[in-house]
């Protein structure tokens, strides 16, 4: 989608929105409280936010620095929604599921926030397990094509598939505009009669079964019935006892290659955005989408690292890399001007699950995290799940919790 001065002021009216935003704005709460604070205006705090306020809930949204800030797992341009979970049936599911709670997001603003590029897995083998991943999508009615190397070949020449046995086409997939959709809901939610609020929380504590109140680093102190933390990387600093390295932070670097001028083989309408299951780092990456470049990436964890202490400078061992993976799958990009490159996180439980729990001292108080390079796109889902239980109208899926999350040692 082409960008025109129309969408431009569709975005800078909801980052205004935002801007506006801060104390004097926290309207709403109860004498002396608030129905639900939920701790992170990432995606999942957003979009749980989001529904228990739709639900009749008087909530208070909080953020240290800001809605999908730049040092946050939910900040940057681009993120992927795929159903491809290898026969997975609660993420695949909750990805599609989560689709058109995006695309009414998208349809409700004119800043575009989905893009439908589609998105394409590539495997160096067949296999049953594929097979059965396409049943269940199938199942679920989601549209997905099966191609064999020879097909991939001929509808994206761009790209070399040497070594590829097949790919899996969700031709109604895409990419999320990750900061600008964060930054969007969190406005509508303040119009709506939410209140957001930037205010950074001490580790809370309790004495009792339940959580009172949580305290700002200067002093202020918020109470609430109940508490949602969905705090991605800073987990683990709110709870070190509780969920300690059952989450480990990993530097991620990202990376958005200039393609030749004139050259349209990799907009949006010509280049997928794509996954390569062949690859032992399993490398990713997004079409050149509102022309800001070529976004490649891999999966593969980094060194553990810190979210607020940490440079955020990419190495030029990871360029070497990234550019000698470009040169084997899209070479005419190998040697292309680095249009611009970032450093991320991931927030990476020890299975590649979600961790959604009640605290296990407080009855009243969730915590929701470990998205792990994945969790982005189950934003919509999360945030209905995680209402239900903080409404005590769900149950918590058992792959989710605490107890099915061992401490692990960090990043690779």
């Amino acid at each position: 989608m082409t960008l025109s001065r129309r969408n431009l002021l569709g975005g800078a009216a909801a980052a205004g929105a935002l801007a506006g935003i801060g104390p004097a704005s926290a309207r709403g709460g109860k004498p002396g409280g608030w129905g639900v604070i939920v701790v992170g205006a990432g995606v999942f705090g957003a979009w749980t936010a989001w529904t228990l306020q739709r639900r009749g809930e008087k909530v208070l949204l909080v953020d240290a620095f800001g809605a999908a800030h730049a040092r946050s797992s939910s900040g940057g341009e681009t993120r992927l929604i795929r159903t491809e979970y290898a026969g997975n049936e609660l993420y695949t599911r909750w990805a599609w599921e989560s689709l058109a709670e995006w695309q009414a997001l998208s349809q409700r603003h004119e800043s575009p926030i989905f893009q439908p590029v589609g998105a394409l897995y590539i495997y160096g083998q067949d296999s049953a397990k594929i097979d059965h991943s396409i049943a269940l999508q199938r199942s679920l009615g989601i549209p997905i094509e099966k191609l064999a190397a020879a097909d991939l070949a001929r509808r994206w020449p761009q790209m070399s598939f040497d070594g590829i046995a097949v790919g899996i086409l969700q031709p109604t997939m895409g990419a999320l505009m990750a900061r600008r959709s964060i930054q969007t809901l969190v406005a509508e939610f303040v119009k709506a009669g939410g209140s957001f609020r930037q205010f950074a929380v001490d580790p809370p504590r309790s004495e009792g079964g339940a959580l009172k109140a949580i305290t700002g680093t200067g002093g202020e102190t918020l109470t609430a019935d109940r508490f949602v933390f969905a705090c991605g990387p800073w987990l683990p600093k709110l709870f070190p006892e509780v969920v300690g390295n059952r989450i480990v932070p990993t530097r991620q670097d990202v990376f958005f290659f200039a393609p030749a001028p004139g050259d349209d083989r990799f907009e949006g309408r010509k280049q997928p955005a794509w996954v390569d299951a062949s690859d032992i780092d399993l490398h990713y990456g997004f079409p050149n989408i509102e022309y800001r470049g070529f976004k490649i990436a891999l999966d593969r964890h980094g060194p553990s690292f810190d979210p607020d202490a940490s440079d955020r400078v990419v190495t030029q061992e990871a360029l070497a890399r990234v550019r000698g993976y470009l040169a084997r799958r899209f070479p005419d990009l190998a040697h292309r001007p680095l249009a611009e490159s970032r450093v991320c996180q991931y927030e990476n439980s020890d299975n590649g699950h979600l961790l959604i729990d009640r605290h296990p001292g407080w009855a009243n108080s969730w915590i929701v995290g470990g998205g792990s390079g994945h969790g982005f796109k189950h934003g919509p889902a999360v945030g209905r799940h995680v209402a239900d239980l903080v409404l005590g109208a769900g149950k918590v899926e058992p792959a989710l919790t605490l107890a099915q999350h061992q401490p692990h040692g960090g990043g690779e």
